[in-house]
């Protein structure tokens, strides 16, 4: 399996609006650079929120991944 153009999209989008918060956020004047591990951490909080917590969607929905079925 592949991630389609709208499952990149919307990996992409939600990994940037992410770093919109991050520098708005930001009470100083030094500038954040893109830092996907922070990107990542805050995702999986999110992810946590609206899959688990809220129960609004799945995690799949959330931020689309190709599942290993290997188990590696």
């Amino acid at each position: 399996m592949e991630l389609t153009n709208k499952h990149i999209e919307r990996q992409d989008f939600v990994d940037n609006e992410i770093q919109d918060l991050i520098v708005k956020l930001n009470p100083t004047n030094i500038k954040i650079d893109w830092d996907i591990e922070n990107i990542a951490d805050i995702r999986e909080t999110l992810r946590k929120l609206f899959t688990t917590k809220l129960n609004l969607c799945t995690e799949l929905e959330f931020y689309p991944f190709i599942q290993d079925t290997n188990g590696d």
